[in-house]
C-alpha cells in the first residue's frame, strides 16, 4: 500500500467474514506505518509525528456498536474515522464525534426495488425524499454520508451494486447540507473508473471488490486506484 495514493485505509470491526480484533489491527497498523497505539503521541516534528501527517487517515467501520465497544476499539487502536452501518440516529453519531474526538461517516443503504424499476420516476421520487430527509437529519452530526447497497444482514458489504443514477440526488442532499458523498456498493478495478468520472463522488468505498479468494489482492488495488486517478 505504500505509495499508492489513498486517502483512507478500512478496518472491519463489525460482525463479517472480514472482521478484524483491535489488538490485531493495531499490530497491523504498527507493520505497516509504525503506527503508535491509540494512547501513544508523538512529539511535534518526530518522525513519528511525521508519518501521521503522511499516512492515509484509518476508518474504523462498524454496525451499531455500544459505546463501550467504540471506547475499548478506540482505546486499543489510533482511528481517524468511525464508519457506521447500521440503524445509528443523528443523535448517537453527534456523541461518538463529540465523546472520541473522530470523524464520523454514516452509511445509507439504497433498495433496489425490482418491483418499482419499471416506474423510474416513482424510484427517483422517493429516492430523492430519502436523500433529503437523511441529509438534513444527520447534518452536524456526521463529516460524511456514504451510500452503499442495502444487506438486510450486515448493513453494506454484500459486493452488489445498486442503481447509480440515484447517486446525483443523494450528492445533490448532502451538498446542500454541507457533507462531502461517498460511494460503495459492489465496485471494481472495472466499473470504479466508470463511477468515478460519471457521477463524481467525494471519494469511493472498496471491499470485496479488490480481492480473490476472500483476500485482499493487490494487484487488484493497485488496478483499482488507478482506474479512480485518472477519472
Amino acid at each position: 500500500m505504500a505509495g499508492l495514493p489513498v486517502d483512507y485505509i478500512g478496518i472491519v470491526f463489525a460482525p463479517s467474514k472480514r472482521r478484524v480484533e483491535p489488538e490485531a489491527a493495531a499490530a497491523m497498523l504498527s507493520e505497516a506505518f509504525g503506527a503508535p497505539a491509540a494512547e501513544d503521541t508523538a512529539e511535534k516534528g518526530s518522525p513519528a509525528a511525521a508519518s501521521e501527517r503522511t499516512r492515509p487517515k484509518i476508518a474504523g467501520v462498524f454496525v451499531d456498536p455500544a459505546l463501550p465497544e467504540l471506547r475499548r476499539t478506540l482505546e486499543i487502536v489510533k482511528l481517524d474515522v468511525v464508519q457506521l452501518h447500521g440503524a445509528e440516529t443523528p443523535e448517537y453519531c453527534r456523541e461518538v464525534r463529540e465523546t472520541f474526538g473522530v470523524q464520523v461517516f454514516k452509511a445509507l443503504s439504497v433498495k433496489s426495488d425490482a418491483a418499482l424499476q419499471q416506474h423510474a420516476a416513482l424510484v427517483r421520487e422517493e429516492a430523492a425524499r430519502r436523500a433529503e430527509e437523511a441529509a438534513s437529519a444527520y447534518a452536524g452530526a456526521v463529516d460524511a454520508l456514504l451510500v452503499d447497497t442495502y444487506d438486510p444482514l450486515h448493513g453494506g458489504g454484500s459486493g452488489r451494486t445498486f442503481n447509480w443514477e440515484l447517486i446525483p440526488l443523494y450528492k445533490k442532499s448532502a451538498a446542500a447540507h454541507g457533507l462531502p458523498l461517498f460511494v460503495a456498493g459492489g465496485l471494481t478495478p472495472d466499473n470504479a473508473g466508470e463511477l468515478v468520472r460519471d457521477y463524481a463522488p467525494g471519494g469511493v468505498d472498496v471491499s470485496s471488490g479488490v480481492e480473490t479468494d476472500g483476500h485482499k489482492d493487490i494487484a487488484k488495488i493497485i488496478s483499482f486506484v488507478e482506474r479512480v486517478a485518472i477519472s
